[in-house]
């Protein structure tokens, strides 16, 4: 009879999500443990992990790219880049606050090195800019990055 269960549960997950989600909700509440869909109900677990850190990612680049447009157009600087600026390292905040193992990211090299780079690009369409006006490595500490009080200076 459980297999049975299973196997339905496996098939309700392909075709309706969220009953997916209202039922395995309702398993893990009454500890049924032998009906779980264990498979799927892992993938779930690993991407709500991965989109923790797509979010982190998301709130960087758009902070870094608005940092490089504040620092490299200067003379268009405004208070839409300002509010963005801020919303996202607020963005940021909240984000460390609820997982604060999500701050390893902002302590390895690579992934800032990563997110600076689509920074940069997305810097570069947006001002029109040429690739050489833009810094290869990212300019900024992650200090600077979260602080609620920095922007660049064009001479910086």
């Amino acid at each position: 009879m459980k297999s049975i269960e299973l196997q339905m549960l496996k098939n309700l997950y392909e075709q309706d999500f969220y009953a997916w989600v209202e039922q395995t909700a309702e398993l893990l509440q009454s500890h049924q443990w032998d009906t779980l869909d264990l498979e799927h109900l892992i993938e779930e677990v690993v991407d709500l992990g991965k989109s923790q850190q797509r979010a982190l990612q998301s709130a960087l680049r758009l902070v870094l790219s608005h940092l490089l447009k504040w620092k490299y157009q200067s003379q268009r600087r405004s208070q839409s880049w300002q509010i963005t600026i801020t919303r996202e390292r607020l963005n940021i905040d909240e984000l460390l606050q609820e997982s604060p193992s999500l701050r390893r990211f902002l302590n390895d090299a690579e992934w800032i090195n990563t997110t600076y780079q689509r920074a940069r690009r997305e810097a570069m369409v947006e001002t029109g800019l040429l690739e050489e006006n833009f810094a290869i490595a990212c300019p900024f500490s992650v200090n600077e990055i979260l602080d609620l009080d920095f922007y660049p200076n064009a001479d910086e």
